[in-house]
């Protein structure tokens, strides 16, 4: 819609999950170094976990797209209450045949299938995401899951990916077990200031736009109501594009973001901050949000 007016590739702020469009700033690469890390060293259970619309989907898009050659990935992305058995799941995250077989015989089949990659050096991963969705009891299964081992070896590394809920539900007293084992555990929080700004900029240049589209006081308009949520700032940019397309304005303003503002807070949908006062920013710079 509007990718052709301002020089654009392809559209800048998606808020599908897309590792070309990653941005490591200091708190996704520590992450990702941990990531790295653990995997590197075969630790048993890593944990990651932050606020909704963080780049944790993000972060593990780009982990499994530049996996080393020697690396097996399953992925389960599906979580939800009624989850039902977690070994078929497995199954299938690995492509393995699941239907019409039972507990021993998925087991079996998976404890093969494990020792079949270890005898071949290749590393076996399972990435779950969405975590905070599984039950207590289906966690507690996936802490038999991670028994499994070859002579000195772990076979089969886990990580958990999710909201803050799920370290609530680790922190319960029958999954004691579950959490002792959890070798690196990092906790994604929002961007900084001067994170969120690199962020935008970054996201423009890469579809082949101009980073300076986006005027300093509309930033921190931006920033001031996502409390430096990636997703929050995806909204609020792609329609400020929307906007500014619509009006022919060749830079992001202020003037431009609030009005979004504005409009996004009239449904209350959008979990935008303080956007109670939006209706009183018109025209008013914000200046305590420091770019430091």
């Amino acid at each position: 819609m509007y990718e052709a007016f301002y020089g654009f590739s392809e559209k800048p702020f998606s808020l599908l999950p897309d590792p070309g469009f990653l941005y490591l700033g200091e708190r996704h690469q520590e992450a990702l170094s941990l990531l790295e890390y653990g995997l590197m060293y075969r630790a048993g259970i890593i944990l990651i976990t932050g606020q909704i619309g963080c780049g944790k989907t993000t972060l593990i898009r780009h982990l499994i797209q530049n996996q080393d050659v020697d690396m097996v990935v399953g992925n389960i992305t599906n979580t939800h209450h009624s989850f039902g058995e977690l070994l078929k799941w497995v199954m299938l995250a690995f492509d393995l045949e699941y239907k019409g077989k039972d507990r021993v015989e998925l087991y079996h089949d998976l404890i093969e299938y494990l020792n079949k990659q270890h005898r071949a050096k290749k590393r076996v991963t399972l990435i779950i995401d969405e975590a905070q969705n599984m039950g207590a009891d289906t966690l507690e299964e996936l802490r038999m899951l991670s028994n499994i081992n070859v002579d000195k070896d772990q076979v089969l590394q886990i990580i958990l990916v999710g909201q803050p809920e799920l370290r609530d539900l680790l922190l319960k007293p029958e999954l004691m077990q579950l959490t002792q084992r959890i070798s690196v555990d990092y906790f994604l929080e929002a961007l900084s200031p001067r994170e969120a700004f690199e962020y935008i900029r970054h996201r423009i240049e890469v579809v082949g736009g101009d980073p300076d589209i986006i005027d300093l006081l509309a930033f921190k308009s931006i920033y001031e109501h996502s409390n430096g949520i990636p997703r929050l700032i995806n909204t609020i940019c792609d329609t400020a594009f929307v906007y500014g397309f619509a009006e022919q304005s060749e830079k992001i303003t202020k003037e431009i973001v609030d009005e979004v503002l504005r409009d996004k807070s009239k449904g209350r949908i959008l979990p935008l901050a303080q956007s109670e006062q939006l209706q009183n920013y018109a025209g008013k710079g914000i200046k305590h949000v420091s770019l430091g």
